[in-house]
């Protein structure tokens, strides 16, 4: 008698919730969220990716390729919106049994009724967001309690940073927690038209890429370059509102070398700006690893960043560093002085080279996928706990 032929292995599938949606056009838990998706389903995985849709209506299902997107219209605008499409989203995943990923904490109370459904879910802590000084005090309170809620209600725990990994072991155990960073493409080529058109010149202008924030000192960066007069453009990208007093203090402080160029969200004009830029400035005070920090190593730029043990271990020696505006002033003052450029040329070596090393999407969603597998319903119990 012939042997039964074995039975067909179970579909992998997973839920990704937490984002806007894709294709990403918002941040960079949307990139990396596009990345992964198209990843996963190029290895056989079944893929789904909750969007968020601006208006009323039901819930539509579609295709992004081979990744199935499940559409939630929400009416409400700002956080409030946010929070009601996180709540529709869980609701909604919860009824599929599916292996669930969730990138962010801020609204991981949510968490609870997947737990209680018994559905698997793997948290992305993403940064410390009750320390951002954008935030009052409700608002800190709701993402301090969000921060213990996630640690308590997920399955496992992704930190995208070593200091992260430290900050989580704080509040549950270490093996319930997976260190993972942020990827980023490799850049070598990008068309110097989208520059000229934005009138700037390659090589004579540094980038800032980050919302205006005060956790991201953009006003002690565009003080300190405009402290003097540079020959240069510092080029600052994000949408600032002449009403709003942070905004307005961060216009009022710009020289007439500071160039806003408002949100770009175009992938091939970021390339640009990245590759043939000088210097990318990075002011970050507080998070992970952030991705406009990895996208500038991937391009290979030299790095001006804020001084913190989250920069530091993503940009490595290589790069100089800034504790206050003052500093701030020197590390531009250093820029324009002679000989700096051969400094400058093993500063964009080392970027390289620090991305080769850790950064690749290759390696990243490697990891993932490594993850992500074990934690399937169908995998051993002592994976999953």
């Amino acid at each position: 008698m012939s042997a039964a032929p074995a039975p067909a292995p179970r579909p992998k599938k997973l839920r990704i919730l937490g984002i806007r949606g894709i294709p990403a056009a918002h941040g960079g838990f949307e990139t990396f969220a596009e990345y992964l998706a198209l990843y996963l389903a190029a290895r056989g995985w079944e893929i789904t990716v909750y969007c968020q849709e601006d208006g009323k209506g039901p819930t539509v299902q579609d295709d992004f390729g081979d990744i199935r997107r499940v559409r939630i219209p929400v009416s409400q605008g700002g956080p409030l919106g946010t929070i009601v499409f996180d709540w529709k989203s869980t609701l909604h995943a919860s009824r599929s049994g599916e292996l669930c990923l969730t990138l962010g904490y801020n609204t991981a109370v949510f968490c609870g009724w997947l737990r209680l459904r018994g559905v698997p879910n793997v948290i992305n802590m993403d940064g410390i967001e009750w320390k951002r000084a954008k935030w009052g005090r409700v608002a800190k309170t709701w993402f301090w309690l969000n921060d213990w809620f996630g640690c308590w209600l997920g399955n496992h725990l992704i930190g995208d940073h070593p200091e992260m990994k430290v900050h989580l072991a704080t509040r549950t155990r270490a093996d319930k927690i997976t260190m993972i960073p942020y990827g980023a493409e490799r850049i070598d080529h990008a068309p110097l038209d989208p520059i000229r058109s934005l009138g700037l010149q390659p090589g004579r202008y540094f980038t800032v890429i980050a919302r205006p924030e005060p956790e991201n000192s953009l006003l002690e960066i565009v003080r300190g370059f405009s402290s003097r007069r540079r020959g240069m453009t510092l080029a600052v990208l994000g949408r600032y509102e002449p009403d709003h007093p942070y905004h307005r203090a961060v216009l009022d402080a710009a020289s007439d070398e500071v160039r806003f160029l408002g949100p770009i969200y175009d992938k091939h004009v970021l390339s640009s700006l990245r590759l043939h830029c000088a210097a990318y400035v990075h002011g970050h005070q507080v998070g992970g690893t952030n991705p406009s920090l990895v996208e500038a190593l991937g391009a290979g730029n030299a790095v001006i960043a804020r001084d913190n043990r989250f920069n530091r271990w993503v940009a490595g020696d290589a790069a100089v560093y800034f504790k206050d505006e003052a500093e701030c002033v020197r590390r531009f003052d250093e820029w324009q002085a002679d000989g700096f450029e051969a400094r400058a040329a093993a500063m964009r070596d080392a970027s390289r080279k620090r991305h080769a090393e850790a950064f690749t999407w290759k390696h990243i969603l490697q990891q993932y996928e490594h993850l992500l597998r074990k934690f399937r319903p169908e995998a051993p119990l002592r994976g999953r706990r």
